[in-house]
């Protein structure tokens, strides 16, 4: 291939191994082997987010050019594999069914500290902040939210308030209702 020839774009399946908001870039191991996949900011945020948890898996389309394979498109995103018990005692009681009845509202950021492992959104028609865990957003698919981040929430009331049980990309709430 010549230095300005490039192959079509192709889809190609993989894990993220890593995505750095901060730097605005990340790589992709493709599940059928073969050199890392460029993940650039710009294609994750045309699909609705602005960060992607470590191990999520993900279907994208894939260009090859002169610098290697490059992301041109994320198709779709599914969480990391989660862990064996609910991370916060608030959501022992929820099963599948009762998740799914819960509707996805649309929010914004206030803030969200990834040192810390939480923060919180305002989301539209509450009066009150709902409280998200690091953990719910790794389970969600990302690894970290910016101030005045449109997302959309699943909300149960915890023992200290509404708290975040899924959180997702905007559009989803949209769709959702």
């Amino acid at each position: 291939m010549s230095e300005h020839e490039e192959a079509e774009p192709r889809q190609a399946e993989g894990t993220v191994k890593w995505f750095d908001p901060g730097k605005g870039f990340g790589f992709v191991v493709p599940a059928s082997g073969g050199p890392d996949i460029l993940l650039h900011a710009n294609v994750l945020r045309n699909f609705g987010q602005s960060s992607v948890a470590d191990d999520a898996g993900i279907v994208l389309m894939v260009q090859e050019t002169s610098r290697g394979l490059q992301a041109t498109e994320v198709i779709s995103i599914a969480p990391p594999d989660p862990g064996q018990k609910p991370v916060l005692e608030d959501e022992m009681d929820l099963d599948e069914e009762a998740l799914a009845a819960i509707p996805l509202e649309p929010a914004r950021v206030k803030w969200f500290d990834k040192t810390k492992g939480f923060g919180f959104a305002n989301v539209f028609g509450r009066p009150d902040d709902v409280f998200i865990h690091i953990e719910v957003l790794r389970r969600s698919g990302l690894a970290d939210l910016q101030p005045g981040e449109a997302i959309a929430v699943r909300v149960t009331l915890g023992k200290r308030g509404q708290l975040a049980i899924t959180v997702g990309p905007w559009e989803s709430a949209l769709c959702d209702q």
